[in-house]
């Protein structure tokens, strides 16, 4: 059991049970010693729901990252390859089989498409003539992963690209099915509720599959009262500005891959007398972030400005209980104090390890230069000068600054007054191409169909009007005692948070005008649940609402949930699931097209 996933409301270790069950039953079916051969994207998301160990009780004795050319010699039975279901893919499975030595013992070949089978791939594999060399051809459902207490992420890297870009619904349907194994495990939702196209779409696939499941009715007892879905592009700001939480500035800075981060390694060097001169670690340090560490759980949502504080407070805790072990005279007393040290031990470590952490960012965002993206930044989504070309971005493209933080800059422009004028939108799109190269007409092109960058239609900037409705501006922010949720952006309060919250009380009726601005349809639908499943809340019980977000969700975002979630008043709690967990980066980098 992964005990950091059933601290909440909802038990998720249900769902991560559910998936491993299904994994193990799979290698049961392939009998004798197996090797797994790894689309290496999997490794990540699989190490959240299975370690090794699991593996090695099914006779798992080797694994090998999948490259093409032939494969390294294993004394196995069974070859298994995990793959997403990509032709690219295919041709390198083919090279796999096709390169299999023949002389030696002959061995079992099978295929677990991840999370869905696809035709045209066992077609392409016919086409090479592997297709019959494959014993078991498979898919393995793994849709939503359990990350956390409170958050389940599909971590499907190019969601937002394919939806809003492409039009490829295929991870639409994906977070259609894994809502519909939600509702297996923990219930149906009564209600649901979305904004957006894409939320559309797939609140009439879970219908539909429902209605198609006629036959079996769900009699699990409804864990969640509320289904919010919300499309990312009904929120383009959010994710463009920096985040100041500090897991969020740990991402920007960083970047968290499945729960883990790498750091440079010479702050986490052990600090020993009289050796100067010894060689520096020189392998990036990788930690594992979740709130099974318990300082972590505590700082990770917390505006990073007041993250200090909480060090030094809990530095003076621990160096105090280890002062104790002076005071214990008696031996029931050096036994109580030496069945608390490995706590006391962890606890420290945790704490180096996060107090090293925040001297890092700290250098970063103590420079001049993120003090200056920060105030071009909060002047944007305050409202000041948005309709004309920015000194600072000019500076910026000038001193050929990294690209994606440029981009980042002008798509924030371009949001906070609805688009940009056309002379200033040529302007920039002409110096940037200039600067930094042609070959990136195509992701200025995708930026505008994605609605990030684009030019201002019918002349009026709809942004103020949405601004001021919802609040999103916050002047008074308490960055260490925070009231509202604006203390994840220092002032500015996520939008797609602040619709959350709107809907949770008053409702949605308050807010019709905004609703009609921003893109796509509302909607609202019932699910009728079985006499005898209707749920009765007790008097100050919280609803428990799951939060969709199609096409990622940033970490501020995800503390701006929690902060509401832990409110004495607020009448709800969240549960968020995503197609991806991402920041303003990983996103823009997605759009990008990759010059050939």
């Amino acid at each position: 059991m992964a005990a950091h996933l059933s601290y909440g409301r909802v038990n998720l270790n249900v769902l991560r049970e559910a998936v491993r069950r299904e994994l193990r039953e799979f290698l049961d079916k392939c009998a004798g010693s197996k090797a797994i051969v790894w689309d290496e994207y999997l490794t990540g998301p699989f190490g959240l729901i299975a370690q090794y160990s699991l593996l090695k009780e099914h006779e798992v004795e080797k694994m090998f990252t999948l490259k093409g050319s032939r494969l390294p010699a294993a004394d196995v039975k069974n070859i298994i390859f995990f793959v997403r279901p990509r032709l690219e893919l295919m041709d390198i499975i083919a090279e796999n089989v096709l390169s299999e030595d023949r002389r030696g013992p002959a061995r079992d070949f099978h295929i677990l498409f991840v999370p869905r089978r696809s035709l045209l791939c066992e077609q392409r594999l016919k086409d090479l003539g592997v297709l019959g060399s494959f014993i078991h051809r498979e898919e393995y459902s793994l849709d939503l992963i359990p990350f956390d207490g409170d958050l389940l992420s599909m971590e499907s890297e190019a969601a937002f690209k394919e939806c809003y870009l492409e039009g490829d619904q295929t991870s639409l349907y994906h977070a259609a099915k894994g809502l519909m194994t939600l509702q297996a495990l923990y219930g149906t939702i009564p209600q649901i509720f979305g904004k957006g196209e894409c939320a559309r779409q797939v609140a009439n696939m879970m219908i539909r599959m429902k209605r198609e499941f006629t036959g079996s009715q769900n009699s699990v007892f409804p864990v969640f009262d509320n289904l919010l879905l919300l499309d990312r592009n009904v929120d383009l700001l959010t994710p463009l500005a920096t985040q100041l939480t500090y897991e969020g500035l740990i991402d920007e800075i960083y970047g968290i891959q499945n729960s883990y981060v790498k750091l440079p390694p010479e702050k986490f060097a052990p600090k020993k007398q009289g050796d100067g001169g010894k060689e520096l670690p020189t392998e990036a340090k990788k930690l594992q972030l979740n709130s099974a560490e318990e300082l972590y759980a505590e700082i990770r949502d917390k505006n990073f400005n007041a993250v200090g504080s909480v060090l030094s407070k809990k530095a003076k805790i621990i160096s105090a209980a280890f002062e104790e072990r002076h005071n214990a005279k008696t031996v029931g007393e050096i036994k109580q104090f030496v069945s608390q040290l490995p706590h006391m031990q962890a606890a420290r470590g945790s704490l180096a390890n996060h107090t090293s952490i925040a001297e890092l960012i700290k250098d970063v965002t103590t420079s001049e230069d993120f003090f200056d993206k920060l105030t071009m930044e909060q002047e944007f989504m305050s409202g000041i000068d948005t309709d004309k070309v920015n000194n600072y971005i000019e500076d910026c493209i000038a001193q050929k600054h990294p690209l994606i933080k440029v981009l980042r800059l002008v798509c924030l422009q371009s949001v906070c007054n609805s688009g940009l004028k056309q002379k200033v939108l040529d302007y920039y799109k002409r110096e940037i191409l200039q600067t930094y190269g042609y070959e990136h007409i195509l992701t200025l092109h995708n930026l505008e169909k994605a609605g990030l960058l684009k030019p201002q239609t019918g002349g009026r900037n709809s942004y103020p009007t949405i601004r001021k409705t919802l609040r999103l501006w916050m002047d008074d922010v308490n960055e260490q005692n925070p009231t509202d949720i604006s203390y994840v952006y220092s002032g500015y309060a996520p939008l797609s948070v602040r619709l959350a919250q709107l809907l949770s009380r008053p409702g949605w009726r308050s807010i019709e005008e905004v609703l009609r601005i921003l893109p796509g349809p509302h909607f609202e639908e019932r699910q009728p649940l079985p006499t005898g499943l209707q749920k009765k809340r007790q008097p100050g019980e919280n609803r428990v609402t799951l939060i969709f977000f199609l096409g990622g969700v940033t970490f501020a975002e995800i503390a701006a949930l929690r902060f509401l979630s832990q409110l004495e008043d607020g009448g709800t709690e969240y549960v968020i699931a995503t197609t991806k967990l991402m920041n303003g980066t990983s996103w823009i980098e997605a759009l990008m097209e990759k010059p050939f």
